[in-house]
């Protein structure tokens, strides 16, 4: 990293821990010069059944681009970022460009940018302060509005609608090939997938799923013979849906229908997330209902598995009966939030070497 500028090295360093579906981390960085970075955006449609449209790497490359401004900040620097028009939307390109503003404050944000992680276990059922949940609406940008899901009959709803879609989930093989590549088994930490320890199960559940997910065919077996797909649903979806302080969903002024709309949306989720981390708050993202009922209004074919499609529908029209959501297509987010222990297992990053390009 010799060559880097050390204020760039700065800004990247911080940046690179942005969230991504599954730890992905869909980007890598070129410099252009002492004061200009092309961030390369790419996508996973092309192996990944929870981003066949590519709408959740562009809500990760959002929250990339977010993070990488605030980092900006910490050196005393503004960043203008521009997408380059010309390329496909597989494989994107944003010119950022840096200037210094020596009058520029840190953004209060920065020291969380490491410290955010995603809680998948049980939170306090604690409601949320007036001032939390006003301060977490405030950090969304204009156009953007948070949905509260609160108290024990609402954590309920929520929980079992997350218990109905892990189903989906957890039985269809397009989603058990992204499963087993993403778990790194034996882990409390993974530098590129998710540490077992920080799925969210206890032990023997664990060691169960490591043993059945050795194969499709031994949990195509289980499924049907033993309801294999029970536990993880119990102990993912149900039981955390219900230990949180609320649920919530973010949504956009209007459907989001153009590939900079899910851009934008990613950086206003990175600072309402930043923003929780500041207050003293977890999140869990549940993400995979948002992805597979929006499959479900555009009639994108997902899965083989015909009674999965026809459950998604079925999940399509619960989501779009929730209160306080008035237009399905402009929702973009939904998670789980609540105080609580640290986790002691969580995602890492790739070191900042292994994102540059031609250095």
């Amino acid at each position: 990293m010799s060559t880097l500028p050390p204020h760039l090295e700065q800004i990247l360093d911080l940046a690179r821990w942005a969230p991504s579906g599954d730890n992905t981390q869909p980007w890598a960085f070129e410099i252009l010069g002492d004061e200009q970075v092309l961030i390369h955006g790419f996508d996973t449609r092309d192996h990944v059944v929870y981003d066949l449209d590519g709408h959740a790497s562009q809500l990760a490359i959002g929250a990339l681009l977010e993070t990488l401004t605030i980092a900006a900040s910490s050196v005393g620097r503004r960043v203008d970022i521009q997408r380059r028009a010309d390329t496909p939307d597989s494989q994107l390109l944003f010119d950022a460009r840096f200037r210094p503003a020596p009058e520029l404050a840190a953004d209060p944000l920065v020291p969380h940018i490491k410290t955010r992680v995603v809680q998948r276990r049980a939170m306090s059922t604690t409601a949320l302060t007036a001032r939390q949940k006003s301060e977490l609406a405030d950090a969304l940008p204009a156009g953007y509005r948070v949905v509260w899901f609160e108290g024990a009959r609402e954590r309920w709803r929520m929980a079992k609608f997350m218990f109905d879609n892990a189903k989906i989930r957890l039985t269809i093989p397009e989603a058990y090939a992204v499963h087993r590549a993403v778990i790194e088994w034996g882990a409390r930490y993974s530098e590129e997938r998710i540490p077992d320890a920080a799925v969210g199960v206890d032990a023997l559940t664990s060691r169960f799923m490591r043993w059945a997910m050795s194969s499709w065919r031994r949990i195509e077996f289980l499924n049907h013979y033993f309801l294999g797909h029970l536990p993880p649903r119990l102990q993912l979806d149900l039981l955390p849906g219900l230990r949180c302080g609320a649920h919530f969903m973010l949504c956009a002024d209007k459907p989001l229908t153009q590939l900079d709309g899910h851009i934008a949306a990613g950086r206003a989720m990175q600072r309402f997330w930043l923003t929780a981390d500041r207050l003293g708050l977890f999140i869990q993202p549940e993400m995979t209902p948002v992805i597979f009922t929006r499959y479900a209004r555009r009639g994108i074919a997902f899965t083989r598995v015909e009674r999965a499609r026809r459950s998604a529908d079925e999940l399509n029209r619960q989501l779009c009966g929730m209160p306080g959501l008035h237009e399905a297509d402009a929702l973009f987010f939904i998670g789980r939030i609540g105080c609580g222990p640290t986790p002691q297992a969580r995602s890492l990053r790739k070191p900042l070497s292994r994102l540059m390009l031609g250095s």
